[in-house]
């Protein structure tokens, strides 16, 4: 289905007179002007939906916890000292893929020069179409275009947020419909996507070595060694792996933590059962970048089967997926577990 239908003028006609006090619940502010949506948890910041035009996709960022502290990193949009600043093109908590159409939707910057563009797609976000907002649970709905670098509609996206939690937890739960326009759209094997955050400097693993990595298109990144002071990331998932053992593995779900600044940080991506390549792979990195690949499969093990999802003109898929922060305390795998009854 499409989510067309405008229920924001009670909601603004609410907002609009809310003055300096502090509302109690979930809000969801649009600001045209500043080409954002804020989601506030009692008043305060959880998350933004930023669509800038110098972003080649809408994003959250930043993303924080129940106490305030920021679990995305700063670099582009904010850069802070001590981290990284490889990846232009991971901004806060994405969703994208790397082969549609041969298409590169994932890798696209302003660092891609011009010349190298036609190679490259976006997403350029067209509007909103729901918002309803609650006391331990708000939605908003949100369209997007995918386009070619000529502004060709290849895809129509329809996203629908569900943001809950109370406590130490923060939830997002993000239903993203895509539903092919005038060609046939085809999706084929590929490492790069599809629902990720890149993490703050606390959440890397320590790392004694350099690192070169290559996007879809052979582009090289460097990433040196840094000072690792407050670096203490440990990756874990749903079978039981750690650390670089979860990187191209099938999993439920996949778990970040860390300590930053005194503060016990949990963050979890939960695959939903329905997705087309369930369980997801882990495209989850050391040095920062946290994913979860539902169109990646013989990238990640050479014996699997190729995978491809095409739609024709009109046809849709939907995609199902839960981003999890939890503070005061690492999240167990019980928890987890329940969480994927979403």
């Amino acid at each position: 289905m499409h989510y067309r239908i405008l229920v924001l003028c009670a909601v603004m006609a609410g907002v609009a007179g809310c003055g300096n006090v502090t509302h109690k619940g979930i809000q969801i502010l649009p600001d045209e002007a500043g080409r954002k949506i804020d989601i506030l948890y009692d008043g305060k910041l959880f998350t933004s939906y930023i669509y800038p035009a110098d972003l080649e996709k809408p994003v959250l960022y930043p993303i924080h916890t129940a106490n305030g502290a920021s679990v995305t990193r700063g670099f582009p949009r904010d850069p802070r000292p001590n981290e990284r600043v490889d990846h232009p093109h991971h901004v806060g908590l994405w969703f994208n893929f790397g082969d549609v159409n041969g298409l590169d939707f994932w890798n696209n910057s302003y660092a891609v020069p011009a010349e190298k563009k036609a190679g490259y797609g976006s997403i350029r976000h067209t509007g909103i179409s729901g918002v309803r907002e609650g006391e331990q649970e708000a939605v908003l709905i949100v369209s997007a275009d995918w386009i070619d670098h000529q502004e060709k509609r290849l895809l129509e996206e329809d996203t629908r947020f569900v943001f809950r939690g109370e406590g130490d937890w923060r939830i997002i739960e993000r239903t993203t419909l895509l539903t092919a326009l005038d060609d046939t759209v085809t999706f084929t094997d590929n490492k790069e996507g599809l629902i990720a955050i890149r993490v703050d400097r606390a959440f890397e693993e320590p790392s004694d070595k350099p690192e070169l990595f290559l996007d879809a298109n052979g582009n090289p990144t460097d990433v040196p060694v840094m000072n690792n002071e407050g670096v203490n990331g440990a990756y874990r998932n749903s079978d039981g792996l750690e650390k670089g053992e979860v990187w191209g593995k099938p999993a439920r779900w996949v778990c970040l933590s860390a300590e930053k600044e005194g503060e016990k940080i949990t963050l979890a991506i939960l695959d939903h059962k329905d997705n087309p390549g369930y369980p997801a792979h882990s495209h989850a990195r050391g040095y920062g970048l946290f994913s979860a690949n539902n169109m990646g499969s013989r990238v990640f093990d050479p014996e699997a089967a190729l995978f491809v999802l095409t739609l024709s003109p009109g046809e849709s898929v939907t995609f199902k997926h839960l981003f999890a922060v939890k503070t005061n305390g690492f999240a167990t795998d019980e928890e987890l577990n329940n969480l994927c009854t979403y």
